[in-house]
């Protein structure tokens, strides 16, 4: 399925489990920086996801997505994303404005970059998977 037919039901979703109004959601919103997401929110809204798109999201999915190719030590090194993790990152994440990305980024503060459209992404790529 493609961002836009996704995108109405994930809108509807996250004004649900965030309790804010579907106004406030769009593609380019960050989850926690703009709508105001807490770590159990996303517990939450991948359950309800899961539920509505009838699919599995893998706990960490996002991270492993945007840790691409590199192993760990070389995304991240004592907690804080390498310049090769960053490039990789940007690159999964192509949708967040540059401007959030900084240097010395810490593993920890990866979550403040997902935007509504980071989601709709993530529905689109799990649903490509399982039906393969």
């Amino acid at each position: 399925m493609s961002i836009e037919t996704i995108y109405p039901k994930v809108k509807e979703i996250i004004a649900d489990v965030l309790v804010v109004d579907e106004s406030e959601v769009e593609l380019n919103k960050r989850l926690i920086a703009d709508l105001g997401a807490e770590s159990i929110d996303f517990l939450d809204l991948a359950f309800q996801l899961e539920r509505e798109f009838k699919i599995k999201i893998p706990r960490g999915q996002l991270e492993q997505d945007a840790r691409g190719t590199l192993s760990e030590a070389e995304f991240e090194q004592n907690g804080v994303v390498t310049p090769a993790g960053l490039e990789s990152l940007k690159a999964s994440l192509s949708e967040v404005p540059a401007e959030y990305f900084k240097d010395n980024l810490k593993v920890s503060e990866i979550p403040l970059l997902f935007t509504v459209e980071t989601f709709c992404k993530l529905i689109s790529r799990v649903q490509t998977q399982e039906a393969a």
